[in-house]
């Protein structure tokens, strides 16, 4: 549920009274560094990099893991997608074949808030990263694959 602050600020809270980090970092409430972000997506870099370069895309507004999307979410997911290649050139990354873009599968999502992992260059994952982001990963699952879900079944299995 989405509570207004005394300052008009948007605080994500949930039943137990905890606040989500995201929507946390997303109404600029943290210290993280913004790499880019714009009225309905944020973009910094993940606490625990898997890759030179990993970042996360967000919604601003609170969406939950990739198991709660719907058919209706796909444009979202495509500009999550438009972002985090965009990102990626801004960085200097020019090959977008070598990089890894996906989702956690619950219960393996550390935060209950939609992010997209951004990854590159793929081919530099370490053994220990492949193993969370890479083709084999059971629970990683790609943009591709996500949104063929939600095209033909209306949601992520």
């Amino acid at each position: 549920m989405t509570d207004q602050e005394s300052n008009g600020d948007p605080k994500e809270t949930f039943s137990n009274g905890d606040t989500c980090i995201f929507c946390r970092i997303a109404s600029n409430n943290t210290d993280t560094e913004i790499v880019h972000c714009n009225d309905e997506l944020v973009c910094f870099r993940d606490v625990k990099p898997g890759a030179p370069h990993h970042y996360l895309v967000i919604p601003r507004e609170h969406v939950g893991n990739c198991k709660s999307l719907r058919k209706e979410h796909i444009q979202l997911v495509l500009r999550m997608e438009e972002m985090a290649k965009a990102v990626l050139q801004m960085k200097g990354i020019s090959d977008l074949q070598d990089i890894r873009l996906g989702f956690h599968m619950p219960p393996f999502s550390s935060v209950p808030h939609l992010h997209l992992h951004v990854l590159a260059p793929a081919t530099q994952l370490s053994s220990r990263s492949l193993r969370f982001y890479g083709p084999q990963s059971f629970w990683f699952l790609t943009v591709e694959n996500l949104l063929k879900q939600l095209e033909s079944q209306n949601r992520v299995k």
